[in-house]
C-alpha cells in the first residue's frame, strides 16, 4: 500500500493531533514509498532494525522511536547509527508513544487488561491514560503475581502481603509509578505498572495498597501487536511482531 495512506490511517485511528506528548507520533523516518511487509516492536533499536532489514521490511512500527523531547539533537553516535541503518535500505519508521497507550481498543493498556482478565470500570491520570477494574473473582495477591509472571513470561516484583484479597485493581503500562498516589485514592487494593521507584516501595508499605512492577517492556508488547495486525487484516500487508528482550 502507499505509505502516505497508511500514515493518513494510522494518525487518524490513533487520534495524535489530541495529544501532549514527549516526542513526534507518527512517521519519524521516511522510506519507500510502497509498503508490503512491516514489522513491529516495542522499541526501534538497532537490533529490531537489523531484524526488519533480514525480513526484508519496508516498514518498522514501534511503540518507542526516536526525537525524545530534551534529548540531543545532532545525528551522532548510536542515533546515527540506527537511522543510517533505515535510510540505507528505505525502510519507513512509524512510532506511536502516548496516543498507543490510550488508544481505547488496540492501547497498550487496554490490550494488558484483556491478557490478564481484567475488567475496566474507568480510566484516570493524564489524559485518562490510566484504568482501574476489577477481577471476575476475588484471588490473593500471589495468586495474581503468578498469573501475571505466566501471561508476561517474566516475574514481577511484588510489594505487599501475598495472601492479601485482591478484587479492585488500577494498573498503567510502562514508567507508570507516578500514578500510583492516584490509584490509591481511588481505594483499590492493588496498582500494576511496569516500573518501580525507590519510594514507592515504602509508599505501598504505609498504604496498604500493593504495588506490582511487571516490567517496562513487558507490559508494552502487546498495543503495537494488536496495531500491526490491525492493518494487516484491513490493508492485506504482511506484520510480523518481533519481541526484542529487554529485561526493564
Amino acid at each position: 500500500m502507499d505509505r502516505d495512506e497508511l500514515e493518513t490511517y494510522l494518525n487518524q485511528l490513533l487520534d495524535i493531533s489530541r495529544f501532549r506528548d514527549y516526542c513526534p507520533n507518527g512517521l519519524q523516518v521516511e522510506g519507500k514509498d510502497r509498503i508490503h511487509t512491516v514489522i513491529s516492536g516495542v522499541t526501534a533499536s538497532l537490533d529490531l532494525l537489523q531484524a526488519a532489514v533480514t525480513a526484508n521490511a519496508d516498514a518498522v512500527l514501534v511503540h518507542h522511536g526516536y526525537f525524545w523531547r530534551g534529548e540531543n539533537e545532532r545525528l551522532t553516535g548510536l542515533k546515527r547509527h540506527r537511522i543510517a541503518l533505515l535510510m540505507a535500505h528505505q525502510m519507513n519508521l512509524f512510532a506511536y508513544h502516548l496516543p498507543l497507550d490510550i488508544h481505547q481498543e488496540l492501547g497498550n493498556n487496554r490490550q494488558l487488561g484483556q491478557k490478564l482478565g481484567f475488567i475496566e470500570t474507568g480510566r484516570f491520570g493524564d489524559q485518562d491514560i490510566a484504568l482501574q477494574g476489577a477481577l471476575e473473582q476475588t484471588i490473593t495477591l500471589g495468586e495474581l503475581g503468578a498469573k501475571i509472571a505466566q501471561t508476561l513470561l517474566r516475574d514481577p516484583m511484588i510489594i505487599g502481603d501475598k495472601n492479601k484479597p485482591i478484587s479492585k485493581i488500577a494498573w498503567c503500562t510502562g514508567a507508570a509509578q507516578s500514578y500510583f498516589d492516584e490509584a490509591i485514592r481511588l481505594e483499590v487494593d492493588v496498582f500494576i505498572t511496569g516500573e518501580i521507584s525507590e519510594q514507592t516501595v515504602h509508599v505501598a508499605r504505609e498504604s496498604g495498597v500493593a504495588f506490582i512492577s511487571a516490567g517496562h517492556h513487558a507490559t508494552e508488547r502487546y498495543g503495537v501487536q494488536a496495531l500491526g495486525a490491525h492493518i494487516a487484516r484491513k490493508f492485506g500487508i504482511n506484520h510480523q511482531f518481533i519481541d526484542i528482550d529487554n529485561p526493564v
